[in-house]
């Protein structure tokens, strides 16, 4: 199984689309610069410039931000073609200073790195080859045309034509190096806010679903005694009208219909009654309700306590909160596993006096060593050529796990993935175990509680 690495030319990553204020407080920032550097340039280190023309280019900005401001709301989210429009703009208006003050020999020709790096951040590959394009043509341009600079004294300052395609290549350089480099962060940070945003989803529905189980379960506890008043009375009923048929099988529909009714409100409700002393189960009750939706897969889940099977198992094993962070975490854990395996998963179960480890292992191929070190992070993927006959069922790796991790983490667990024995938790369930393994791990301090429930089913603070 080989993995992805990131890919620099996706043109699906892309950060939020970039509001025109913000544009425009850039280019406030980038006119006041141009203005005090031409003042300065000008009047203090005495350089001959062509004031009124760089005056005109910087008016031109100023008119663009003020035509902008005024036409627009300041909260407009740009299209990808209006903020590169407007990138373009800035990289012009840059270029033509950069010409009447000396072309690449002016130190500040180091500003033509921005835009580009603006557009490699907020923009998709196409706007960003288009721009980094331009700014190569411009930058080339300027080594030929540009009007020298020269003191006041008609002193001309003539730099060797080395240093000018010395600054030439060092720009060149810039736009690829902080280009890639903004890239490479923009999808990074794309591929964790979705990822994030996935298990947030999921952690909501976990929610949900908790919460739906209590309600319902509340609402079986209410209607039990309406129903078995209506049972009771249809009974009845159906006794008394012994001489009529068709009522009598109307009675009976009642009582039937009840009793359905009943049973169907107590199904739904089974593991999500509202009953405090079901906020926290023993441990092995919590991973068999993780366990249970793959359970029918085809392949046999084992859970073990020190590698030995439950049933073996005297003493009292520790009780574990029924979050869904640990539910729909162990679930997914579960399902990976179930998915490589070849026939059997483990669920190992390890307590000692200072932590508590869950080892999940099955008898698959195992994780690939140099998938190892990457294992959590989000959308980590196989180059898939054609379908993998061990996981017809799965595609992917990646965002799953990564929810798992992120869910467990959030209560203070460690995971460790390993292979066979190279775990670092081992135990007997090791012997039988060769494929993909993780462990759970958490400190015991992390679940002992502070609160008890009296026999009324209260919480009480200790």
């Amino acid at each position: 199984m080989n993995t992805s690495p990131i890919n620099l030319f996706t043109n699906q990553a892309r950060s939020e689309w970039i509001r025109l204020r913000t544009l425009i407080l850039l280019r406030w920032m980038a006119v006041t610069g141009q203005i005090i550097a031409l003042l300065v340039a000008h009047y203090l280190v005495k350089l001959d410039l062509q004031v009124g023309l760089c005056f005109i280019a910087i008016s031109i900005s100023i008119f663009f931000n003020l035509l902008a401001g005024f036409i627009l709301p300041g909260n407009k989210r740009l299209s990808k073609r209006a903020a590169m429009l407007s990138l373009l703009f800035d990289l012009s208006q840059l270029i033509v200073l950069l010409y009447l003050t000396g072309g690449l020999s002016n130190p500040f020709s180091l500003l033509l790195l921005a835009p580009v790096t603006i557009s490699a951040t907020a923009l998709t590959l196409r706007p960003t080859l288009i721009l980094g394009g331009c700014a190569v043509v411009m930058t080339t341009l300027l080594v030929y045309f540009y009007v020298p600079l020269k003191f006041q004294n008609g002193e001309i300052v003539d730099l060797p034509e080395l240093f000018i395609w010395g600054n030439w290549a060092a720009l060149q350089i810039g736009f690829v190096f902080l280009s890639g480099y903004a890239r490479r962060v923009t999808i990074e940070t794309f591929s964790m806010s979705q990822a994030l945003a996935a298990t947030q989803m999921a952690l909501d529905r976990e929610h949900k679903l908790t919460v739906l189980g209590g309600v319902v379960a509340a609402a079986a506890h209410e209607m039990g005694t309406p129903l078995a008043t209506i049972k009771m009375v249809a009974t009845e009923l159906e006794e008394e009208l012994g001489d009529n048929a068709d009522l009598q099988d109307d009675a009976r529909l009642i009582r039937e219909q009840a009793v359905r009714l009943s049973t169907i409100l107590r199904d739904m409700g089974r593991t999500g009654k509202d009953d405090l002393h079901l906020k926290r189960a023993p441990i092995t009750e919590v991973l068999r309700e993780a366990a249970e939706p793959h359970e029918n897969r085809g392949k046999v889940i084992t859970l073990l306590v020190n590698g030995l099977p439950v049933e073996e198992h005297i003493g009292r094993l520790p009780n574990l909160p029924r979050q869904p962070e640990i539910l729909h975490g162990m679930r997914n854990l579960i399902q990976n596993a179930v998915d490589f395996a070849r026939t059997r998963v483990w669920v190992d179960i390890a307590v000692t006096e200072t932590n508590i480890r869950v080892l999940v292992a099955d008898d698959g191929k195992g994780y690939p060593y140099d998938f190892l070190g990457r294992i959590g992070d989000p959308f980590l993927r196989r180059q898939k050529k054609k379908k993998n006959p061990d996981r017809p069922e799965y595609e992917g790796m990646g965002l799953g796990l990564f929810i798992a991790k992120t869910m467990l983490e959030r209560t203070n667990a460690t995971l460790v993935f390993a292979n066979g024995t190279a775990t670092a938790a081992p135990s007997p369930a090791l012997e039988f175990a060769t494929g993909a393994m993780v462990s759970v791990i958490w400190d015991r301090d992390n679940f002992r509680g502070t609160e008890k429930i009296d026999p009324q089913n209260n919480l009480v603070k200790l």
